[in-house]
């Protein structure tokens, strides 16, 4: 047990004195998982705007209050008083996402109690067709604002009977109703109007209004007090490529010590393959662990990422060093030389993060891509990491990722030390 160990720190002492390597193992995680913290919004922080410019052309009351509103929302940064053509070549070039043009007549489609129906198409929306998705979520933004313009001019009762009187002017001059239809309708009108002037403007205020049910937002957790942020989601992304260089540069020194001879030499000293490959395991399994728990300590401290369930973050962090532990073994016998398994190496190691979720967070990714990432460990450990971070795993929710990732590491392991033994052979 001495030799593995004295085997195992030595590896670490060389690890600490290449800086480029401790780098790549510590310091370009970190970078990850700040860069993602800052682009993905979470419950603690904001949305990021979505850009748009907005042209009003109707210059009406309607217009203006709507232009407003959506100058209003957290969701949106406008820009107006742009020509036309402009906005169009802003929507082009990408510099915003869409443009909305509020066209003559804007004012007469909004119309309580009838439109122009040659003003059904004032309201303009142009966006290119590469981003549906933004296009949809400003749909659903377009329609809350003119569905609140519009609760608001009800519950206005001198706006409501101006209403009225243009819609009693257009009923005079409207030649298609039958006359009856045009009776029952003035009737009605006038009605309206009697109860809009004789009513308190204060009781009518309090009266039923359009109001939208409203909604509360809550964190499904255990914990319902406990506030996220992006950086919970993050950081378990940047240990994850932390945990790809330990594996990835573990396996270049393997290489590097079997072409040096170093291997050789150690194989004549009365030592074992197993013990001198126990020794290279123990030194990237401590490795794993220290870049975990720095990390979750660095997000801890500065950016409040919840480590409440000690149990399950020591069975996630276990369980994926053992597995990136044999993933460094089967990397190493992927070439003879130290390029051919850097290069294969980090190769694997990018497909593993691009389909497991340590480049993009799993949610946002299309549903065949979640369904290939299954075979990837790097799912799996983010899986076990988020479970114990932000999901509140129970120990009985936390062995499925966890025993995936240790059967995952015993056969790359496995693999990879038969390979190794016929090549020694």
């Amino acid at each position: 047990m001495r030799c593995i160990l004295t085997l195992g720190l030595k590896d670490l002492r060389l690890l600490w004195a290449d800086k480029m390597g401790l780098f790549w193992i510590l310091g370009f995680p970190l970078v990850v998982a700040l860069l993602f913290g800052a682009i993905f919004p979470g419950s603690g922080r904001g949305m990021g705007r979505m850009g748009i410019a907005v042209i009003d052309q109707d210059q009406s009351t309607a217009s203006t209050a709507f232009v407003q509103r959506l100058k209003a929302s957290d969701a949106l940064a406008v820009r107006d008083n742009l020509p036309p053509d402009e906005a169009r070549d802003l929507v082009r070039r990408g510099k915003v996402v869409a443009y909305v043009i509020l066209q003559k007549g804007y004012g007469q489609s909004t119309n309580l109690f009838g439109g122009d129906a040659s003003s059904s198409s004032a309201l303009e929306v142009g966006i290119d067709p590469s981003h549906s998705a933004e296009g949809s979520y400003l749909q659903g933004i377009l329609t809350e604002a003119r569905y609140r313009a519009l609760q608001d001019r009800f519950s206005d009762p001198a706006e409501m009977r101006s209403e009225i009187a243009r819609s009693r002017a257009s009923l005079e001059e409207d030649s298609d109703l039958a006359p009856a239809q045009t009776l029952i309708l003035k009737t009605f009108l006038a009605s309206l109007d009697t109860f809009l002037g004789s009513i308190d403007p204060e009781l009518y205020a309090k009266g039923p209004q359009f109001n939208a049910t409203p909604i509360k937002a809550v964190n499904i957790t255990r914990d319902k007090e406990t506030t996220l942020s992006s950086f919970a989601i993050s950081f378990p992304q940047g240990i994850l490529w932390g945990l790809l260089g330990c594996s990835a540069g573990f396996a270049i020194s393997l290489v590097s010590e079997r072409v040096q001879g170093t291997f050789l030499r150690l194989r004549i000293a009365p030592i074992s393959r197993a013990q001198i490959l126990a020794g290279k395991g123990l030194a990237c399994f401590l490795a794993c662990l220290i870049v975990i728990f720095l990390l979750l300590g660095i997000g801890r401290l500065f950016f409040g990422i919840p480590l409440s369930n000690p149990v399950a973050l020591a069975l996630a962090a276990g369980s994926a060093s053992c597995c990136f532990v044999g993933l460094m073994m089967f990397i190493s016998v992927l070439g003879k030389t130290e390029q051919s398994v850097a290069g294969a190496g980090w190769a694997l190691v990018v497909v593993l993060a691009m389909f497991g979720g340590g480049m993009v967070p799993l949610m946002f990714m299309p549903g065949w891509m979640r369904t290939i990432s299954h075979v990837s460990p790097v799912k799996w450990a983010v899986v076990a990491l988020q479970g114990a971070i932000t999901r509140d795993f129970s120990l009985g929710e936390m062995a499925l990722p966890c025993g995936i990732l240790l059967a995952a590491g015993l056969a790359c392991f496995g693999v990879g030390l038969g390979i190794l033994r016929r090549t020694d052979a």
